[in-house]
């Protein structure tokens, strides 16, 4: 049972990532300094230092809450595929989707320096969405394969979505280049 002091660090711990969250959404993460946040949440700096050590383990704390809800989301695309060839479609959109939605967090999760972990000694919520990816791609490959095939995968959608959301892409070929990037991966795959 978690006592009252418990619940309050937790829920201002909270209360300082929905903050960085909110102030980069409106105004970019350049303008999340601690003395921002300490006056948007109403705590001192030493308190908001009492949480994280400094910006870039708020940035990470975003982004690992970026990523659970880029996980969600993955699996539920995932979820609605009635084949591994559409899995694949229906993940990368949904990722690409994610990317545009959010892109204070997409900047969090894989373009600010931060003091995550990535690899095999990640927290378990990047492990868990490096597993969607393995996941799409284990009805394709065998296990040797596995790992580098999710992570080639991850990093053409990820090299799409950072393209897309800096407008270095022309939108109306969206479409086509995702059916594109699928079919070359299945072609890979069934040769």
């Amino acid at each position: 049972m978690t006592t009252r002091k418990e619940r309050e660090r937790a829920d201002r711990h909270q209360r300082i990532i929905d903050a960085a969250r909110e102030l980069a959404e409106s105004q970019g993460w350049e303008a999340v300094t601690v003395r921002k946040l300490a006056e948007r949440i109403e705590y001192s700096q030493p308190v908001l230092y009492s949480h994280f050590t400094g910006k870039a383990a708020i940035v990470a704390a975003v982004a690992v809450e970026g990523i659970i809800d880029l996980t969600t989301a993955l699996r539920a695309a995932e979820e609605t595929a009635a084949t591994p060839a559409e899995a694949l479609e229906s993940v990368t959109r949904a990722y690409l989707d994610f990317a545009a939605a959010n892109p204070a967090r997409y900047d969090a999760m894989f373009l600010l320096s931060t003091d995550l972990v990535f690899g095999l000694d990640a927290p378990q919520p990047l492990r868990d969405a490096f597993a969607v990816f393995e996941g799409l791609f284990r009805p394709f490959v065998d296990d040797a394969d596995l790992g580098a095939r999710a992570e080639v995968a991850w990093s053409s959608i990820h090299g799409l979505a950072t393209l897309e959301r800096a407008g270095r892409l022309r939108p109306e070929l969206r479409e086509q280049r995702l059916a594109l990037l699928v079919a070359e991966w299945l072609a890979a795959v069934r040769v």
